[in-house]
């Protein structure tokens, strides 16, 4: 490819992650370049074809939220991350199926707007789990059988939330973080965890990738499928034996 054909689509992919091969093909021909090799090329500039990952849509306000948690929280020490109980729910398909999209990206990009599938939270799915754990290891982990209202997710708290805090052996002034569900954030949600002296950590929205828990989530996900669980009631089971044998190092 000539020089100038490399800089067409290197501009090209570029500007547009998302432009397929036959794309650039077919701009290099109609430009007068005939071309059989632009994959070469492109990895040649540092350039790869890659699954684009799946984001959540970020407004100006998201970006600027999450820009000020992280600075509000860079000087931290270890232990205060130490003293804190993360949670969250995640969906267990058991034959789930993600679609995917491919980009063209350098190394270490993979987050940049450009380079992403936007995505909003939507309910479904075959197996709903509430789940937590410290920096020690995992605290309780729970199907959610219904569709979760704040009713249910006060009782949840209830039932397994302070279980988990005396079975991880928190530090008096333990700090819980769950992120901005409405379910997590409605009044009456956060009048319960004021009245039994809960210490919430302020959480900025659309901002589940701050959650370390996504960790673990992905470490049980990867296990439940290499056991390949036949049924829901399998599922559940195994689920919870790999969440069991999650080793506090993880």
């Amino acid at each position: 490819i000539s020089p100038r054909g490399v800089k067409m689509i290197t501009r090209t992919v570029s500007k547009n992650p998302r432009t397929t091969r036959g794309d650039l093909v077919n701009d290099l021909q109609r430009a007068g370049t005939k071309v059989t090799k632009a994959t070469i090329t492109l990895r040649r500039q540092g350039l790869k074809s890659c699954s684009a990952r799946r984001v959540p849509l970020l407004k100006p306000v998201h970006v600027q939220a999450r820009l000020k948690f992280a600075r509000e929280h860079l000087d931290d020490p270890e232990e205060d991350w130490e003293n804190v109980i993360w949670s969250d729910e995640t969906k267990i398909e058991l034959f789930g199926k993600n679609s995917t999209r491919r980009v063209w990206r350098r190394k270490n990009a993979e987050l940049h707007p450009k380079n992403t599938i936007p995505t909003v939270k939507h309910g479904g799915g075959n197996i709903m789990l509430w789940g937590c754990f410290s920096a020690k290891r995992p605290g309780r982990l729970i199907r959610v059988k219904e569709r979760m209202n704040g009713a249910m997710y006060r009782e949840i708290l209830s039932d397994n939330l302070l279980p988990s805090a005396r079975a991880l052996k928190m530090k008096r002034g333990w700090v819980f973080q769950h992120d901005n569900d409405p379910k997590h954030t409605a009044r009456a949600t956060k009048e319960w965890l004021c009245k039994k002296h809960f210490k919430v950590l302020e959480w900025p929205s659309q901002s589940p990738y701050l959650n370390p828990i996504e960790n673990l989530w992905r470490e049980l996900k990867v296990c439940v499928a290499q056991r390949q669980p036949q049924n829901i009631t399998a599922l559940e089971e195994i689920c919870m034996e790999e969440w069991a044998k999650i080793p506090a190092t993880v």
